[in-house]
């Protein structure tokens, strides 16, 4: 019993006794405080995770949106391309139709240039036929022949002209 005498026991019991007070409240401020970052901690956490959703969200969102445009400009180009090649060929129709009627009035312009070379001809052929004619008959016809032609002309007109 001696070492309860003793003036270091009771500086050590005193001791303690002062931390067993001090600690209680110490402990409930480090607890709080170690909880309340604890809860700043999770809530940040949470706010990361919720933001992490959104952000993927959003990046399936975009990635929709940009398949949805690349499909939109390959239909585009596909039309276009479509498009040009129902141009070209109704222009090369066109110009087929066009040429074709070209050479048809070509065609057209030449028949009737031969028609008329041809008309023309006759024509000459007519008047020197007319004019030789007209010259060997005031040669060589004399009245009565030509009285006798005439004659036989009309006599053989009502036959010609049934």
């Amino acid at each position: 019993m001696a070492a309860l005498q003793t003036p270091e026991f009771w500086v050590a019991v005193g001791f303690l006794l002062l931390m067993g007070i001090l600690a209680k409240p110490a402990l409930k401020a480090i607890t709080t405080g170690l909880d309340g970052r604890a809860e700043k901690i999770k809530a940040s956490l949470d706010e990361a995770a919720s933001l992490r959703e959104e952000l993927q969200s959003l990046l399936a969102d975009y990635q929709r949106r940009q398949r949805d445009a690349t499909r939109e400009v390959d239909e585009m180009l596909a039309n276009a391309q479509a498009e040009v090649e129902r141009t070209a060929k109704e222009a090369a129709d066109a110009l087929a139709a066009s040429l074709k009627r070209r050479e048809q009035l070509a065609l057209d312009k030449i028949a009737q240039a031969e028609a008329d070379a041809m008309q023309a001809v006759r024509n000459t052929a007519i008047e020197v036929a007319v004019s030789a004619t007209q010259r060997v008959l005031t040669e060589q016809l004399d009245d009565a022949a030509a009285a006798q032609l005439i004659d036989s002309a009309i006599a053989e007109l009502p036959a010609k002209l049934h």
